[in-house]
């Protein structure tokens, strides 16, 4: 063969071989809630590109003329929401303080896998998801979920609990001489060495963040929530390591010794926060402090706990801590407090996270900064604002359909008709509602 027809033979592979240039995709949307400015805008175009928003604007001037187009002008659009506080993986809350020693970790994982289709449907495009019992299942979920294997929200994980030995992340309840598999207590840290030795072992195994349980649980057996487990040096020790790999600690803490240790330590948020008073609000925002508090939750384990039987002392904690919560937290609102929504899915069924939106209006929130909470104020909290939590040019497409205008009635998340995450449409558009839910119990 000649040298031209080799060279052009070459070119044809290469032509043929060369990836077919990506188009943009449009989407029309009859209002948009930009959550950065606060405001509804009327019929924009969305153009999205390799997962990515691309183009914003009027839908008069911004969409190409004879583009197909995902038509969701009947809808309002918003990003996708976020949930800081998330328990994918394993079976949800029940009455068996043995339940988790009752399911092997593969399946674990299988069952997350279904939470987390569950948690992406109902418009949650990422989740904080704050501790698992078997350490790195959710490491694994999170990976299966990013290589496309199974179908879920963003994961940002904590790997296992950072516990004491008996504390408020341990399976407490059981026998003396049932032994606990290694596996569940790899957090388990009892010294400011072994604080920091977990630190690194969890990071090092795939974890983003770190969950130190600084105060007893509600639904831990055994402990008590308004007590601290950990001392403020050894909060400071897991928040030096995490600092020095480039991450942060969030803090599981009830009571108010242990958010205020927590807070001076230098975590970034104090999940719960159930006694939190005014010292502990006006420390929090001295120190930027996130607080993520699980404001619905409460009702729930109060309602189907009794139901089904959950443990008299459970049952107690619950009933003892929830309005005193639910006071708290509207004065941190009050206060200025820096809110991300997280909900505790987990505890109830995956999917019901959008519950919890009515019950933080109720507390004080407007329903734009519950939106914020849940969107670019979550996002920020978790450093990642650049990257999603707002539908701005350069974000991820991460975007879901509801009916009518969640600014004059919140509770139109819990419908949610059409999701799209990172450009992919996980949920095409419903036109009928979704089957309605029975309502929240009252407060």
């Amino acid at each position: 063969m000649s040298r031209s027809g080799l060279t052009g033979s070459l070119l044809a592979i290469l032509v043929a071989c060369a990836p077919v240039q990506a188009q943009t995709v449009w989407l029309r949307a009859g209002q948009m809630l930009d959550v950065e400015r606060g405001v509804m805008l009327r019929d924009q175009a969305i153009g999205i590109l390799d997962g990515r928003i691309t183009q914003l604007g009027p839908a008069d001037t911004t969409l190409p003329a004879g583009v197909a187009v995902i038509d969701w002008s009947e809808h309002t659009v918003l990003p996708g929401l976020i949930d800081l506080h998330t328990h994918l993986v394993g079976d949800i809350q029940s009455a068996n303080i043995a339940a988790p020693l009752m399911s092997s970790a593969a399946r674990d994982a299988l069952v997350g896998a279904a939470n987390a289709r569950a948690t992406l449907h109902a418009g949650f495009t990422t989740v904080r998801d704050v501790g698992c019992y078997r350490a790195f299942t959710d490491v694994a979920l999170r990976d299966a979920i990013a290589d496309g294997l199974v179908e879920g929200p963003r994961m940002f994980v904590a790997g296992a609990y950072l516990t004491v030995s008996q504390g408020g992340g341990e399976v407490t309840g059981l026998a003396p001489d049932v032994r606990v598999p290694d596996e569940m207590r790899r957090g388990v840290a009892d010294s400011a060495l072994q604080v920091r030795r977990r630190v690194r072992e969890l990071l090092a195994g795939g974890a983003d963040f770190i969950k130190v349980i600084a105060t007893g649980a509600v639904l831990t057996s055994g402990t008590t929530p308004s007590a601290p487990e950990y001392s403020q040096a050894q909060l400071r020790a897991a928040v030096e390591e995490a600092t020095q790999a480039g991450s942060f600690v969030v803090a599981h803490a009830h009571g108010v010794e242990g958010i205020q240790r927590a807070v001076r330590a230098g975590v970034r948020s104090i999940e719960h926060g159930s006694y939190i008073d005014d010292a502990s609000i006006a420390l929090m925002r001295k120190h930027g402090t996130w607080l993520v508090a699980d404001v619905y939750n409460g009702d729930y384990i109060d309602e189907v706990g009794t139901r089904d039987g959950w443990s008299a002392e459970i049952l107690r904690k619950n009933r003892e801590t929830t309005q005193t919560q639910r006071d708290g937290f509207a004065r941190a609102v009050r206060a200025g407090v820096a809110i991300g929504f997280g909900t505790d899915a987990g505890v109830f069924p995956h999917g019901e996270n959008a519950r919890q939106f009515a019950y933080m209006v109720r507390l004080g929130m407007t329903p734009l900064a519950a939106i914020r909470a849940a969107t670019i104020d979550a996002a920020r909290s978790l450093g990642r604002e650049q990257e999603f939590g707002s539908i701005a040019i350069g974000r991820s497409a991460d975007l879901i359909a509801v009916s009518g205008d969640p600014l004059t009635d919140i509770e139109r998340l819990r419908d949610v008709r059409a999701v799209i995450k990172q450009g992919r449409v996980v949920v095409a558009l419903r036109e009928t509602p979704v089957e309605a839910a029975a309502p929240a119990p009252s407060r």
